[in-house]
């Protein structure tokens, strides 16, 4: 994260143990949790505890949720997140359109946008639409449609206190019941998911597939000079598959595999997010299946991608999965992973035939195999924006000490 931008600033977070009682804070959700299950989770003692507390209390990020029935004593008081405490942008730049969401600390959107992109336009162009999406998010109700209006509002100042919405005044929100955040103190940072490959630890693009102007480009200090706020960006798959980890309700390792305008996979191992030492981990579609197949647009022949885009093309839905197929039973083979998570609009346009598709495949690998029973498929189908979302949490995995990967979050 870009320190020397402007942003909310919780200094309890700095602590390590803060972290761990303000995720299971956000793990516990409305119902809350007691201060001796926080302690007996995680090792702390009840003075230390208690003090952490106070401190998440006196800033605002925890508040009383109750009392629940102890079996001795005095009942004991429930502690739960409080969601607005805190927000953070996640900005989904893909090759043709641009998702952007607002969510609190407990993840939940509150407002997002969505609009045509030129990924291809100048680079400067699209830092411009992406920070005036962004001003357009903080300032605007919760929209899934494409906004009426092509033209974005301009980014507020850093630290102009708070602003009200002529759409929306604080109170009244969408149909859902949200309303748009009126202070852009409380925004943390702005994640954002783009393809790759890139640096992601300096937030700079290498040479995108089919987009070789962006090789070298320093997108995360562009946008934080255009915004005022912190800015980490990572690979679009990479968003997703953290997001994703974070919604589990177990531990397992897993690829996310994404289908949309390329393909790509997120891999989420040994309790992290794994990256690679230089964020290259995951170019899954440009593994070669056929040596002389057709050209990619990555220089090289055969890649999964380049025939997997074919056979979209070609109407054959069928065909795409069984390659699809094909590299992900690659995968589980070389990393022995728990699950497979489909995801991207391509598939999201019919997931029952990718799953169908894929799932043939992987389970032809593992009769062959010997290996048992073939590992679980799912897709992201009905979850709302998960790269959007995904890239909203590179900013607040940290704050609840989850998720750092290679090269940290």
């Amino acid at each position: 994260m870009n320190r020397s931008n402007a942003g909310a600033n919780l200094p309890t977070l700095r602590s390590h143990n803060a972290a761990l009682v303000l995720d299971l804070l956000r793990v516990a959700g409305e119902r809350g949790i007691s201060r001796l299950e926080l302690a007996e989770r995680t090792g702390l003692t009840p003075q230390a505890v208690s003090k952490i507390t106070a401190r998440l209390r006196a800033e605002g990020l925890a508040t009383e949720a109750g009392h629940r029935a102890s079996t001795g004593g005095k009942p004991r008081t429930v502690l739960r997140l409080v969601p607005d405490a805190g927000h953070a942008v996640g900005l989904h730049l893909d090759r043709d359109e641009l998702t952007v969401v607002l969510v609190d600390l407990a993840g939940t959107v509150v407002a997002s946008r969505r609009t045509p992109l030129d990924f291809g336009a100048p680079a400067g162009e699209v830092v411009a639409v992406a920070a005036g999406e962004v001003g357009a998010v903080l300032g605007g109700p919760a929209a899934d449609a494409v906004p009426e209006s092509p033209q974005p509002r301009p980014f507020p100042e850093p630290g102009a206190g708070p602003r009200t919405s002529a759409a929306s005044a604080p109170g009244e929100g969408d149909a859902a019941g949200t309303a748009p955040v009126g202070d852009t103190r409380t925004v943390l940072g702005i994640g954002v998911a783009v393809p790759g490959p890139l640096d992601h630890r300096g937030g700079v693009l290498h040479r995108v597939t089919g987009f070789p102007q962006w090789d070298g480009y320093p997108l995360q200090d562009a946008l934080a000079a255009r915004t005022g706020l912190p800015v980490v960006v990572d690979k679009d798959t990479n968003a997703a598959a953290l997001g994703l980890a974070l919604r589990a309700d177990g531990p397992g390792d897993f690829a996310y595999l994404h289908l949309g305008t390329g393909l790509g996979a997120g891999l989420f191992l040994g309790g992290a997010l794994h990256r690679g030492a230089r964020t290259g981990a995951g170019e899954f579609g440009h593994q070669t299946v056929s040596l002389d197949g057709p050209p990619c647009s990555c220089g090289g022949r055969g890649c999964v991608e380049a025939l997997c885009l074919a056979a979209v093309a070609d109407g054959d839905v069928a065909e795409a999965a069984r390659v699809l197929g094909t590299g992900a039973a690659n995968l589980v083979g070389l990393l022995d992973i728990d699950r497979v998570v489909l995801g991207g609009r391509t598939v999201g346009a019919d997931p029952d035939a990718y799953v169908r598709g894929v799932r043939a495949v992987i389970e032809e690998r593992a009769r062959r195999d010997g290996t048992g029973a073939a590992v679980p498929l799912v897709t992201t189908a009905g979850a709302g924006r998960p790269v959007a979302e995904g890239a909203a949490q590179l900013v607040l995995a940290p704050l609840f000490g989850r998720v750092g990967g290679d090269g940290g979050a």
